[in-house]
């Protein structure tokens, strides 16, 4: 006859139900994982394009999400003159709206209108 190991007939008790609370802490870290990982940074980001966004004021230099460079020139809630080019003593001038700005470069002290 052979002799089994004592940690062989602890284990051979009879079959329990799964708590349902055993799933729930690995579904919880995921769910925290993702949250600190993705969600929090995001709205970090979101934040500071929103702050960017509403302090744009005449003289900033600015870039669209379309790629367009240029000078802001004029200042509402929602759209924003901006001055692209210069065309043989033309100002050639755009309007914008708001949420479209991609990068803000704020004027100099000295420089501007």
């Amino acid at each position: 006859m052979k002799l089994l190991p004592a940690f062989v007939l602890l284990q051979a008790g009879p079959p329990s139900d799964p708590s349902p609370f055993g799933m729930l802490f690995p579904i919880a870290a995921i769910f925290a994982i993702f949250y600190f990982l993705l969600i929090r940074p995001q709205q970090k980001r979101q934040r500071q394009q929103e702050a960017m966004i509403k302090s744009v004021e005449k003289g900033d230099s600015i870039v669209t999400t379309g790629g367009l460079h240029g000078k802001v020139t004029g200042v509402t809630d929602d759209v924003l003159t901006v001055e692209i080019a210069a065309v043989k003593g033309d100002r050639v001038r755009v309007k914008i709206a708001r949420p479209r700005i991609e990068s803000v470069s704020k004027a100099s002290k000295g420089e501007g209108s």
